[in-house]
């Protein structure tokens, strides 16, 4: 399926790449978060393989209002610092405030027919806490960071003593050789979620997988892991049908 590309300017001027459909017709939208590195070549390219399955995606910066806004970090050292510095900079009241703006601007579109969301990394925490609002109807976490932790941002989010307030669908998925989500941290995230009543949840670990498995730029990528783990999060949106 062809897409087609805009960026718009949500709410107080959070740069967000729509990348959908091509041609008329109401599809399900997607909030994709990126990782620390914001809006790359590597993530815009999975954004696009989303929409090419029938979404219409939404990415949005995450770092919107600092110096980082307009910024797409480079894969190496200095990139990996300034993102981590964006993160460290940002409360959980901003992450949440986006979060809502971006939503709203999603439920006013009149091509999206539903609310699902995903993220990698940062974003798949991200993506955990944008699972709190009631529109989601089905949230796909790829190899969250700092859920076990209480790591995000400026503050301790306690984003994972809030499970219960997920209404929606949620999948999980890992890779098993995930040094910032190791056997033990999964284990304490799992018992969390199961406590919180989510033992209908899918979790993936997928056998050899590093994090960033699906960023497809570096020596931890992995093609085949990245096409399974894409095809299963469409199915999983379709509620398996």
């Amino acid at each position: 399926m062809k897409v087609r590309e805009d960026e718009v300017r949500v709410a107080d001027g959070i740069r967000t790449k729509v990348i959908r459909p091509a041609g008329p017709g109401t599809w399900p939208g997607l909030l994709l978060y990126t990782d620390i590195f914001q809006l790359t070549e590597s993530t815009l390219r999975t954004a696009r393989r989303f929409a090419a399955e029938g979404f219409v995606v939404c990415v949005p910066e995450i770092y919107p209002h600092g110096e980082l806004a307009g910024v797409a970090l480079e894969f190496d050292d200095a990139g990996k610092a300034a993102g981590l510095a964006g993160a460290a900079a940002t409360t959980t009241a901003q992450f949440d405030a986006d979060r809502t703006a971006v939503l709203d601007y999603m439920a006013g579109r009149d091509d999206i027919s539903a609310l699902f969301v995903t993220g990698f990394c940062i974003g798949g925490h991200l993506a955990f806490r944008a699972a709190f609002d009631e529109r989601v109807a089905a949230t796909v976490c790829f190899y969250p960071t700092g859920l076990q932790n209480g790591g995000l941002g400026a503050d301790d989010p306690g984003s994972l003593a809030r499970a219960a307030d997920i209404r929606g669908r949620l999948m999980v998925v890992f890779g098993s050789q995930d040094p910032h989500v190791p056997a033990d941290a999964r284990l304490q995230i799992v018992q969390a979620l199961y406590a919180a009543g989510h033992d209908d949840l899918e979790l993936h670990i997928y056998r050899g997988g590093e994090h960033a498995f699906m960023r497809d730029i570096g020596p931890r990528h992995d093609p085949k892991l990245t096409d399974l783990a894409i095809a299963e999060a469409v199915s999983f949106y379709a509620g398996r049908e």
